[in-house]
């Protein structure tokens, strides 16, 4: 496995990063054992960093894994505006880790200035908890190019956590071209960058070959969160991150799954996930909600407001 710094900060990263996301109830809900376990193997093959987020309701599973590993890194994130409210969501992380300081903690789903602004108190509040030692580093995470731009050029900032893949699937402001040059940027502002959804939400997998050689080239980007939700998922990543060839009837086995978004016969059309869906992946038709799979990013945060628990990534 190969390591970087990220940007200016201290942290030492693998380049292949654990994205729990997939393991978790928004997604496949895994109990905290097997998905503790999933992790586990990853460690004992070398990726050190995880990431998360508090809606996605994972902290129980990295605090089981990482028992004997404590040098592990670990990313989260929070939606959290105001001082209190991050105080209170960075709190909840360090509890439900068992740890006393964070590695990372990000604003999450940032769009622009204007959104970072809007979430300054938080920030402020950030930067203190940055100063006290109970987080590392500090940034935010975004589907949007002028996001990263934006992000680039605040010195409180340490880390940005953009969406990239080869085809700018998921991205809010443009293409993946837009994409790589805000990166570059970043990059050149010492900001420490680690990606997303290399694999556009699973819409890649039958090409993943090349969507994983074209992001292990971006220049820039330190380690690539990837979610993982089998052994052999972890058994492939881990080679072509370390720069092995990967076993080729893995390969062809996991090029034939596919994922998509299910939504429950007994949905009763509240709308609620149509308003959370910022990929206009969702509308409510005959009553019930519907997917667009060609705009769906697969993230599953729809399912963390229905209200009726109809929602999964399967």
């Amino acid at each position: 496995m190969q390591y970087k710094k990220l940007g200016n900060t201290e942290i030492t990263v693998s380049r292949l990063c654990f994205g729990t996301l997939t393991i978790g109830p928004l997604q496949r809900g895994l109990d905290v054992e097997a998905g503790a376990g999933l992790i586990r193997q990853a460690l004992e093959l070398g990726v050190n960093f995880m990431d998360t987020a508090e809606i996605y309701g994972c902290y129980p599973y990295i605090k089981e894994a990482i028992r004997g590993f404590p040098d592990a890194v670990v990313a989260s994130k929070s939606y959290a505006p105001t001082g209190p409210e991050m105080q209170k969501s960075l709190y909840k992380c360090l509890k439900e880790l068992g740890r006393d300081y964070v590695d990372i903690f990000l604003l999450h789903e940032q769009e622009s200035l204007f959104t970072i602004k809007g979430h300054w108190e938080a920030v402020e509040y950030l930067v203190k908890a940055r100063e006290k030692g109970l987080v590392r580093a500090i940034g935010i995470s975004t589907h949007y190019v002028a996001g990263v731009r934006a992000a680039a050029s605040i010195p409180e900032f340490d880390i940005i956590h953009p969406l990239i893949n080869r085809s700018g699937i998921g991205i809010a402001d443009g293409g993946a071209r837009d994409m790589l040059d805000a990166i570059a940027f970043a990059a050149m502002m010492g900001k420490g960058i680690y990606g997303m959804k290399c694999l556009g939400g699973g819409h890649l997998i039958p090409e993943m070959d090349s969507a994983m050689d074209f992001i292990l080239a971006v220049p820039g980007l330190t380690a690539v969160a990837v979610g993982m939700q089998s052994p052999e998922e972890i058994k492939y990543n881990v080679s072509k991150f370390s720069g092995i060839m990967p076993d080729q009837k893995l390969v062809e086995q996991l090029k034939g799954k596919k994922r998509r978004l299910h939504v429950e016969d007994y949905c009763r059309g509240c709308g609620q996930c149509v308003e959370r869906c910022t990929a206009g992946a969702l509308a409510i038709v005959d009553g019930r909600a519907r997917v667009n799979m060609e705009l769906c990013r697969l993230c599953g945060y729809c399912a963390s407001v229905c209200p009726d628990f109809c929602i999964k990534v399967i």
